[in-house]
């Protein structure tokens, strides 16, 4: 088993060793599209004043650049692939087909989009596109039924805000990525465009493994998100299964990484299925070797599972009930007494900062995190820890519920035990 950064060239090796290259994906094209009748379809609470948001994500961006990250943007890496005819043809020909667009209106929508700078087609694949933003002769001699009601126009492209949630669509664990199986429609389609970035880019021009792609098959009930996987170290693999994670997902992951010899233990925890909880890492981050940020009401009833290799068993996995005792469990895997921190703000305010993402924090290095403003008790109870708390503005980044482990995906990391 691969248990050292030094075997790879890069991978993600742990939640809180160095981080050394990460992806982002700043508000933009697709927050201006959210209105506050759709916004709930598109796992959005409300609407959002996209300058703000934009202002605050760049501060975000520039306290990771600050401690040394590297920040990569999904708009320019997915530009760039767009820029090679193979990465251009990749995603239009499962973005843009009949099934999509209509048999005619595809064609037509092709053509103008195979002319497209690469900048601006990023934008639209990112951002959407409605009918009345393009232009009246695009679309040849076919019929055009969008633009038959200029009153009403329809969305030919929907866009995808939730990709500021970078940590949700793949997630990389040791020495591979996982391409997820997002559970809502509204997130589907996001993953597509890390699949081309993964496959074209020359930035990913390196070996690496991936544990899931189910972007081209019937997913079944296999439905998976980032925010519910952590590779903590020593071969261990913590992963949710709640409102968006399923056991198929898990154990197919599980699989991949037991074969490969990548990792030897996933710890799975049950979890609430409700959105207030709706990944592990709205309830549980690391933030040290021993510090560990958790809303204890839900934490405490998560129920706990290991998977381990094992070829005596059907399809080479070994299931055990842990009981509950889900930090115990981890502390044991890892061989650590790792330290709870919790809100202390009563239990209606515990309550409103775990809703305000106070538990869900990334750490830049051992002992460093980046946390929403709002929480002053979580951050508080982290500083008298021994954690440096650098705190960024929530008022508009939060209101699609996502905190700074949200809006990361981790490449590079280090590895710390």
């Amino acid at each position: 088993m691969a248990t050292a950064a030094t075997t790879v060239s890069h991978g993600v090796w742990s939640e809180v060793g160095t981080l050394r290259r990460v992806m982002v994906c700043r508000p933009g094209r697709a927050h201006e599209h959210l209105t506050p009748t759709n916004c709930h379809d598109l796992l959005f609470d409300d609407v959002l004043d996209v300058p703000r948001a934009q202002r605050d994500h760049d501060l975000f961006v520039s306290l990771m650049r600050e401690r040394g990250v590297e920040v990569l943007e999904l708009h320019d890496l997915l530009s760039d692939v767009l820029d090679i005819p193979e990465g251009r043809a990749f995603v239009l020909d499962r973005r843009v087909n009949h099934a999509a667009m209509g048999v005619g209106v595809a064609e037509d929508l092709r053509a103008w989009m195979e002319e497209m700078p690469s900048d601006q087609l990023a934008d639209l694949l990112i951002g959407g596109l409605v009918s009345d933003q393009v232009p009246s002769d695009v679309f040849g001699t076919c019929i055009d039924p969008y633009h038959v009601n200029s009153d009403d126009p329809e969305l030919l492209i929907a866009p995808l805000p939730n990709t500021l949630f970078t940590r949700d669509n793949s997630a990389w664990i040791y020495d591979g990525v996982e391409l997820s199986s997002m559970f809502w429609e509204a997130r589907q389609r996001e993953v597509l465009l890390l699949a081309a970035v993964y496959r074209f880019h020359p930035l990913f021009d390196y070996t690496y493994r991936t544990w899931l792609n189910t972007l081209d098959e019937d997913t079944g009930y296999t439905f998976i998100e980032g925010g519910d996987i952590m590779p903590v170290g020593k071969g261990v693999v913590l992963v949710g299964m709640g409102e968006r994670s399923t056991f198929q997902a898990v154990s197919r992951i599980a699989s991949s990484l037991f074969q490969a010899g990548s990792a030897q233990r996933v710890i799975a925890a049950r979890m609430p299925k409700e959105r207030a909880a709706m990944h592990l890492d709205t309830v549980f981050t690391l933030c040290s070797e021993e510090v560990v940020n958790i809303y204890e009401p839900v934490v405490r009833e998560m129920e706990v599972f290991s998977l381990r290799p094992d070829d005596s068993q059907r399809g080479g996995i070994r299931v055990t009930h842990d009981g509950g005792d889900f930090v115990g469990t981890v502390s044991q895997a890892l061989g650590v007494h790792l330290q709870p921190v919790t809100s202390t703000a009563g239990r209606y305010g515990a309550e409103c900062e775990q809703w305000n993402d106070g538990n869900n924090v990334v750490a830049l290095s051992p002992g460093v995190v980046v946390a929403y403003d709002r929480n002053y008790s979580v951050n508080a109870n982290l500083r008298a820890a021994g954690i440096e708390v650098l705190e960024v503005p929530s008022s508009e980044l939060g209101r699609g519920r996502g905190g700074s482990h949200c809006m990361t995906c981790p490449i590079d990391r280090d590895p710390v035990y």
